[in-house]
């Protein structure tokens, strides 16, 4: 998420606990960019919620991560605002040490306080740094900015491009108009990636945008694909979503919309069970079948763990179905 730098409650780091060796996706699970020869995994991990950068919170960061690398994922998604570029330090400090790092496929975004052309490249060269990277293979606009045109920030984008730090050119958060405006701006290539907001409860965003994106072969990444844990489970046995859930996800957690939220969950987390399931299954491959890749955040290692696993086990596109119809409410 693009767009969702928060700061999270504190947990005691953990040290990973021994389990069998890592299950990799397999390789059919990604599809080309279309920029560049490198290919984009269809599970990735996001890395805004990786806590609030104590020793502690690092610690429990960099193992995460190396959870991640050991279970076969190979898409990161980053930012320079997470963190402060500590989220971009610690990515690089565990990739470097990764036999599959150099495989990894790296996403951070330049944020939307820097998209003037005099603050563009100086940006992703502080990201390079911290990523101990001399490119990037996928750089997003994190989300636009009304007082700076959009062109003036692609054309700066495009002359990294042909300079070789950036592998692709993407976008976070923009509008349908917004995405044909960048798209149109640029002349030697194309927009590669938008990353959007995009789950089984929160669709709009996306909807507006991915039959343009269909059409133009831009690869949707999905953020938040497990709608803050709900997809998950989590608050739907009495449990409240802490404040700092509740202020970044409003459309979701409102007094008013909650209720209903919390009814559906239930009923998708039956229709979970009676498919022999996890929950997060049919979040992220519903999205999948939407054509959308998702970006799943974790904290700890066991949570890279619960949703590789969950990855692993497709329910039948029947089952998708109705958990679709029961996510829009229209069947109980």
């Amino acid at each position: 998420m693009s767009g969702k730098p928060s700061p999270r409650a504190r947990h005691r780091a953990r040290a990973p606990a021994r389990r069998p060796g890592p299950v990799a996706p397999a390789p059919e699970e990604s599809v080309p960019l279309p920029v560049g020869s490198k290919r984009h995994p269809l599970l990735g991990l996001g890395l805004w919620a990786l806590g609030r950068w104590s020793a502690e919170d690092e610690a429990r960061t960099k193992a995460t991560i190396a959870r991640a690398v050991e279970r076969g994922v190979r898409w990161f998604d980053t930012a320079e605002v997470y963190g402060a570029g500590r989220s971009e330090r610690l990515l690089g400090d565990v990739l470097r040490r990764a036999t599959a790092g150099p495989e990894a496929l790296v996403v951070t975004k330049l944020s939307w306080e820097h998209l003037r052309p005099s603050q563009v490249r100086a940006s992703l060269v502080r990201s390079l740094e911290r990523l101990g990277r001399s490119a990037v293979d996928v750089y997003l606009v994190h989300a636009p900015d009304r007082r700076v045109p959009i062109p003036e920030t692609m054309a700066a984008l495009e002359e990294l491009l042909r300079e070789g730090r950036i592998g692709a050119i993407g976008v976070s958060n923009f509008s349908l108009e917004q995405l044909e405006e960048g798209a149109a701006a640029l002349h030697g290539t194309q927009l590669a990636v938008h990353q959007v907001r995009y789950n089984l409860f929160d669709r709009e965003e996306a909807e507006a945008v991915l039959p343009y994106c269909r059409e133009q072969g831009i690869v949707v990444e999905a953020y938040t694909p497990l709608a803050r844990g709900l997809l998950h489970g989590r608050y739907l046995d009495g449990r409240r979503p802490p404040p700092e859930v509740r202020q970044y996800a409003q459309d979701l957690f409102g007094e008013s919309r909650l209720p209903g939220i919390v009814a559906r969950a239930r009923a998708l987390r039956e229709l979970a069970a009676g498919a022999g399931v996890p929950l997060a299954s049919i979040a992220l491959h519903w999205l999948r079948r939407q054509g959308a890749a998702p970006v799943f955040g974790a904290s700890r290692p066991e949570q890279v763990d619960q949703n590789v696993a969950a990855w692993a086990q497709r329910p039948p596109d029947d089952v998708l179905e109705q958990a679709d119809a029961i996510a829009r409410g229209e069947r109980a």
